[in-house]
């Protein structure tokens, strides 16, 4: 990296970290930051290259430049929208979203997307702890999200993933999961990564909705 494109990247980076620009602002302008900078286009936009491959920005086309992250700050109240999220909302979230996987997986995944639910699949039947079993569990969903191939599908996946993890989420699993239950969720896996790896759209659909409604009723009785 050139020096002019290392003083971008140091300015932009100490500014996010300090706060001046936080997760979802948006950037100055290549040009904006030229001026303000004293540097040339490339080394902006050698800079922001840099920064993107790091996590640390976002660039959308038409749009503009972002600091990446997903947080939501309405009146300083809530900063985590993971943390603020029910159990319940978390499984509305997921019947909203999880079935409609199904049409883009059929569309854009992979073999090695396919080779990689097996694997998580196979490997929470052999867990031999309801903790290992959770771990591959939330492990086959992550994947069956990143298999649509979409970005912003799976930031959204993302988001359900962190509030996943959340301590109240968690209590309640390990309350409900008993070993009759877990072989039942077995079994809508197999199903559900047969119709995927199948590219049966309304299949992996249909097998989606109703292992969601399966842990839904487990988890909150509804």
């Amino acid at each position: 990296m050139q020096r002019s494109d290392h003083n971008v990247r140091e300015f932009l980076t100490a500014a996010i970290q300090g706060g001046t620009y936080a997760p979802g602002d948006r950037l100055p302008t290549e040009r904006e930051l030229c001026d303000q900078l004293s540097v040339s286009r490339s080394a902006v936009r050698n800079a922001l290259a840099v920064l993107e491959g790091e996590g640390r920005i976002i660039r959308i086309a038409g749009s503009g430049t972002y600091v990446a992250g997903v947080e939501a700050n309405t009146n300083g109240v809530i900063r985590n929208l993971a943390q603020a999220t029910s159990p319940a909302q978390v499984m509305e979230a997921r019947l909203a979203i999880e079935p409609q996987l199904a049409g883009l997986i059929a569309t854009n995944a992979s073999a090695t997307d396919f080779a990689e639910m097996q694997r998580c699949h196979e490997a929470g039947v052999q867990a031999t702890t309801m903790e290992d079993f959770e771990t591959w569990d939330a492990a086959l969903h992550q994947v069956i999200a990143e298999a649509s191939r979409n970005p912003l599908v799976i930031e959204a996946y993302n988001l359900i993933t962190r509030a996943r993890d959340q301590g109240e989420w968690g209590e309640l699993k390990r309350r409900s999961l008993t070993t009759e239950r877990r072989r039942l969720y077995e079994g809508d896996h197999a199903r559900i990564v047969a119709a995927l790896k199948q590219r049966d759209a309304g299949r992996g659909e249909e097998e989606l909705r109703t292992h969601l409604l399966r842990v839904r009723a487990n988890l909150l009785g509804l």
